[in-house]
């Protein structure tokens, strides 16, 4: 079905579920259909299934929309008292049609209670308390995480009592809009993508993704694994790797241990997060007053010391268990803790019934270039009069130099080491090669016989998605234009907007000017961030002959990650200029000779996950006489 098909269809304000592979145009006919509503003065609420999917349309997760949170169900009184909650209740209300996206991620047990919470807030017994609902999305990403044993079947918003209910109109997407710049044997990465959504991967495709391991992508990529182990490991590597005072911020709770638990596994950070200057991170909440969501994405660049009596700090001890720990834990506003130093930290003379309690958290300077302060935030699960039953404070952050196939759902790559071959669950390498738009940023180290199978109820649900929309292709293909038309003006009326052209007009003009005005400031407040990446910056200031350190404090950043920083500029550019930072020669030999060796012993306790030679055997071997900075320097500078 073409884009202006589905279009027309979902104004007529029947539900509907809009599909199709990556590059079909989904999220681009649903900002249509959304410019249309808003332009019609039509209440519309654009909510998503996971934080990073949400901020690409600007709106908001579905669980902080309707009021369910992380719940997969709730008894007839939870959902009665959400009436009370005059906020939600006025939200939920004005409502006329709401869009979710990435349904595949959406729990059909969640679903099945959104349903629910409509009709009963809206008093309504219709699907969805009466409004319009669209569902969009492909099913061939991987299902959302459910219980112990629960199978997909289970799993699948498709299999909900209110998928059903809502008699959808289905719309499968079938042109591809997404333009490919890199093929390989004449194949595209959407081809290969098409091959494996048909089941038909030819012997080209594969010989396609194995050659890709040979691709260089630079030293700035994300890595995707399939198993958390190898994740974990990577990550604990690289931070190990970086010098610096560590920080370690320990996770706190409170109330019922099951409802704890499930918080903890919601919120996927650890009890004990350990960060660096350097470190690699992502956010694991979605934080508005900072503009980031679930999955966004830097590095840190600092650490800054919060320093509050009115609003203390918790204090951890270990032998506390965490149902025990009642302490509250704090956010202060961005701009706030901005403006404090670490010299507060230095005041240690108070007595201790006056003590400012002192704590450094990190300053990440996101991959978009705007710094923020992350500071714990917390994770309630309430009863049904709105009082915690259980509360699980933590930075929100997870080290994310790898991250796992599932945890990079809903993100867009430029360029990924992705690791198949342990593959384990049906749909993972689909959505790993999915990240990306084309074959010029993969490096596949290697796959499994899994790794391009999908899920058979899945595929099946899918064929029948491209049957019932053929059938509503036809159906519409009948009709008269005229009546078409006066569809959408009936829908526009019956939701309380307007056909008024002046009004439509003035609202497309004020757009365009708000489009505008954004795009000069985008322009002018980060032209820098556009053409400079944060290597170029480095690359610049190493061109006019600063050394690592020099370069290290104008950026504020550590000498490990300006080294980082040479070693891709050196890959990038075997010529370019800068021996003036290459280590006395003897230092080399000495570094190359205790390499070599090392190399020749061949323990496999001496290297990581990538086959590369860990630092410290370096360092043993050499007597600690040399540094670790030292010691990467100069391997930047191997023959």
């Amino acid at each position: 079905m073409k884009q202006s098909t589905a279009l027309d269809i979902l104004k007529t304000g029947h539900n509907v579920f809009l599909t199709g592979s990556a590059g079909a145009g989904k999220t681009y006919t649903l900002n249509q259909y959304i410019h249309y509503l808003q332009a019609r003065q039509v209440p519309v609420a654009i909510t998503a299934s996971t934080g990073i999917a949400a901020t690409h349309m600007n709106g908001t997760t579905i669980h902080s929309w309707s009021g369910i949170g992380i719940r997969m169900t709730m008894e007839d009184k939870q959902i009665s008292q959400l009436k009370s909650k005059k906020s939600l209740k006025e939200r939920l209300e004005q409502t006329q049609v709401l869009i979710i996206d990435e349904i595949s991620m959406l729990h059909a047990k969640q679903l099945d209670l959104i349903n629910q919470v409509l009709k009963v807030v809206r008093n309504n017994d219709k699907a969805f308390g009466g409004i319009q609902v669209v569902l969009s999305g492909d099913f061939f990403q991987l299902p959302p995480v459910g219980e112990r044993g629960e199978s997909n079947r289970d799993k699948f918003a498709f299999m909900s009592k209110a998928w059903l209910e809502a008699q959808l109109h289905v719309c499968y997407l079938t042109e591809q809009h997404r333009q490919q710049k890199n093929t390989s044997n004449s194949l595209s990465l959407n081809d290969i993508l098409n091959q494996i959504r048909q089941a038909s991967v030819t012997h080209d495709a594969i010989e396609v993704l194995h050659d890709s391991q040979h691709n260089h992508i630079g030293q700035i990529r994300t890595r995707l694994y399939t198993h958390n182990v190898n994740v974990n490991s990577i990550n604990d590597t690289q931070l190990s790797h970086l010098t610096g005072e560590a920080q370690v911020y320990h996770a706190m709770a409170n109330g019922d241990p099951k409802l704890i638990d499930m918080l903890k596994k919601s919120v996927r950070t650890p009890d004990e997060l350990t960060l660096k200057i350097g470190a690699k991170v992502m956010f694991v909440k979605n934080i508005p007053d900072l503009s980031v969501c679930n999955g966004t994405m830097g590095e840190v660049v600092k650490f800054v010391t919060t320093n509050d009596k009115n609003e203390p700090m918790p204090k951890h001890d270990a032998s506390q268990t965490d149902a025990s720990l009642t302490e509250n834990l704090t956010s202060k506003p961005n701009d706030e803790l901005a403006k404090q130093t670490e010299d507060d930290a230095k005041d240690d003379d108070t007595k201790d019934d006056e003590k400012i309690i002192k704590t450094k958290y990190p300053v990440i300077r996101l991959n978009t270039g705007r710094e923020v302060i992350a500071t714990p935030e917390q994770w309630v699960v309430e009863d049904e009069i709105g009082l915690p039953l259980a509360t699980y404070w933590q930075v929100p952050l997870s080290l994310a130099w790898a991250i796992t196939v599932h945890k990079s759902q809903g993100m867009t790559l430029d360029a990924a080491e992705i690791d198949l071959r342990n593959t384990f669950e049906l749909g993972q390498g689909y959505v790993a090669l999915s990240r990306l738009t084309d074959l010029s940023g993969l490096k596949l180290l290697g796959f499994n016989q899994t790794s391009l199978n999908l899920d058979p109820l899945a595929r099946g649900a899918d064929k029948r998605f491209l049957e019932l929309s053929a059938e509503v292709q036809a159906t519409y293909d009948e009709l008269d234009k005229d009546a078409i038309t006066q569809a959408h003006q009936n829908f526009v009326i019956q939701c309380g907007g307007t056909n008024d052209s002046a009004v439509i007009a003035d609202h497309q003009k004020k757009q365009e000017q708000k489009k505008q005005q954004q795009q000069k400031k985008e322009h002018l407040s980060n032209q820098s961030i556009i053409t400079d990446s944060t290597i170029d910056i480095t690359k610049r200031l190493l061109a006019q002959s600063l050394t690592i350190a020099e370069t290290a404090q104008e950026r504020k950043l550590a000498q490990a990650t300006i080294m980082r920083h040479l070693q891709a500029i050196k890959e990038e550019d075997p010529n370019f200029p800068c021996e003036h930072l290459r280590p006395n020669d003897k230092l080399v030999t000495d570094v190359y000779q205790a390499y070599d060796a090392i190399m020749a012993i061949n323990d496999p306790n001496d290297f990581d996950q990538q086959g590369n030679i860990k630092l410290k055997p370096i360092f043993d071997r050499l007597h600690e006489r040399v540094s670790y900075n030292d010691i990467r320097l100069a391997l930047i500078f191997k023959p």
